[in-house]
């Protein structure tokens, strides 16, 4: 009797079980489903939304060619429109999946507008093109053609064919979100029912036959076993008789909590040995930092300890040798002053350098910032320049835009970073190589560049170019503080200071200089 009684109870729970294993298998497969559109159909929306972003950039980057040549940008180009291929064959190839999926309802112009989107793409590049090579003379905003391209082709037909693409695309993934929330719902009143109808059976079933059919205290003893054992996971789970629910409960909580301090132990001991370690590589890189400190403070003593003791040797040896004269003439005398001076004017300078160096790194480098032309300065500066080199050539090329800009800077600080950056391209560069100059501008920057066509610098001296007292393998000329000293002053001035090189090529350093446009 009990075991037919035991074995309709399983039946039931089987079939029951099955049912629910059943229905939870077709809405996970019709979940999965819904979430693969909504994946496809969310792709779509992020590969319009970035063949919107790279088309753009196209545009502008095509603008550029009417402005400043057919020849600018010619590479960023041809890399965009490489992209934008791509991005429209991705957005064909989904959206052919969506409309198999789908449907042509749920889909409507979708593969169409690609289409039509792709063409109004290619026609504005042959449009810019046809621009670029008419050659007009004509003042670029006195100019019909490329006015209607950019107001009406590109900021009304080009962006309404985006916007409509990404409205239609929103639809959709909307629409199958919307699928995915009403599968949910159907769900959770699926399994409300299910378990409305076999919870209580279950409850009853379990509770008649576990104590009609098991002796408690069997129950407990296998469970303190597993307990005693390290199974912390099988507690006692099964409706005891009143005299014993207290008993199971205590057995059940001393269960829970030592696998929760079982688990608090070995979460300690990784998150312990996760902060020592990670401790240790702290300490470590401080060390290799501290270490590299000090060995660039040693270098600096030793090199500044260098370049003072040749200046002091000479104004001592003078000395020396005047005051061993017997009878010195006015003319010894003025020698050894002259040569005194020399080395102490010498001195005074390398001080002055070391001092500007040292505000600049302590912040306190003190700067009059007033708004100014920079292009009359640099000509001046050139034209300094050219006056010491007479049969050098240094050219100078601007930019149109900067007659509207002011750079933000010191202007005497300024002259300083310059004569460096000239006296460098005439000092490593031959007589009758060429230098130049070119000053432009750069978003909310004016970007001065000074190239020349000397022998280049390797890469293993661009790395310290910028290091106090570091001179050039062929060159032993100077004390190595100009670039350190331009370096800081422009650095000062919010601005940056850079260098491009190949041996046999020349050097190009370019300084930029936060500007502001003209009222």
């Amino acid at each position: 009797m009990y075991k037919r009684k035991l074995f309709y109870f399983g039946l039931t729970s089987a079939f029951i079980l099955l049912v629910a294993l059943i229905c939870t298998a077709i809405s996970a497969q019709l979940t999965r489903e819904n979430l693969k559109q909504s994946t496809v159909a969310q792709t779509l929306l992020v590969e319009h939304q970035q063949l919107s972003s790279i088309s753009y950039r196209l545009f502008k980057q095509l603008t550029d060619e009417v402005i400043f040549g057919q020849n600018a940008n010619q590479s960023e180009v041809r890399k965009k429109q490489t992209m934008i291929t791509q991005s429209i064959a991705n957005i064909r190839q989904l959206e052919l999946q969506q409309r198999e999926a789908l449907g042509a309802a749920v889909t409507q112009g979708s593969v169409e507008d690609t289409s039509e989107l792709e063409s109004l793409i290619n026609q504005i590049i042959a449009e810019f093109q046809g621009v670029v090579g008419s050659n007009d003379a004509t003042p670029l905003n006195q100019q019909e053609r490329l006015r209607r391209l950019l107001e009406d082709t590109i900021d009304n037909e080009f962006r309404e064919a985006i916007n409509a693409a990404v409205s239609r695309q929103s639809r959709v993934v909307a629409a199958i979100n919307a699928r995915i929330d009403t599968l949910n719902t159907a769900m959770v009143w699926f399994t409300i029912g299910l378990g409305a109808l076999s919870v209580p059976l279950i409850i009853y079933g379990c509770y008649w036959l576990f104590n009609q059919l098991y002796q408690p205290l069997i129950l407990i003893k296998g469970a303190t076993n597993a307990i005693a054992a390290g199974h912390y996971d099988r507690p006692i789970s099964e409706k005891l008789d009143d005299e014993f629910e207290a008993l199971a409960a205590a057995i059940n909580q001393l269960a829970k909590q030592l696998q929760e301090h079982q688990a608090y132990e070995i979460k300690s001991r990784k998150q312990l040995e996760f902060e020592v370690e990670q401790r240790t590589h702290e300490l470590t890189n401080a060390n290799l930092q501290l270490t590299k400190i000090d060995s660039r403070r040693r270098q600096f003593i030793a090199d500044v300890s260098h370049e003072l003791r040749t200046p002091l040797t000479i104004i001592r040896g003078e000395a020396q040798v005047t005051l061993r004269m017997h009878s010195a003439s006015e003319e010894d005398y003025k020698a050894t002053l002259a040569a005194i001076l020399e080395q102490s004017v010498g001195l005074s300078r390398l001080v002055d350098d070391l001092l500007l160096l040292t505000r600049a790194e302590m912040n306190q480098l003190h700067l009059e910032i007033s708004a100014i032309d920079i292009l009359p300065l640099v000509s001046a500066e050139i034209a300094k320049w050219q006056r010491l080199h007479e049969s050098r050539q240094i050219t100078l090329q601007t930019d149109t835009q900067l007659h509207t800009m002011n750079v933000l800077a010191d202007t005497p600080r300024i002259q300083q970073v310059l004569s460096i950056l000239l006296d460098n391209a005439t000092k490593y560069s031959a007589v009758d190589q060429p230098i130049e100059v070119y000053v432009a501008a750069k978003g909310s920057f004016a970007c001065v560049t000074i190239k020349d066509s000397g022998a280049g610098i390797s890469a293993a001296e661009i790395e310290n170019i910028f290091e106090r007292f570091v001179r050039f393998s062929k060159h032993n000329e100077g004390l190595g503080l100009g670039l350190p000293i331009a370096r800081a002053i422009i650095e000062a001035h919010k601005g940056t200071i850079t260098v491009e090189s190949n041996q046999g090529e020349g050097s190009a350093f370019s300084i930029t200089i936060p500007a502001e446009t003209r009222s």
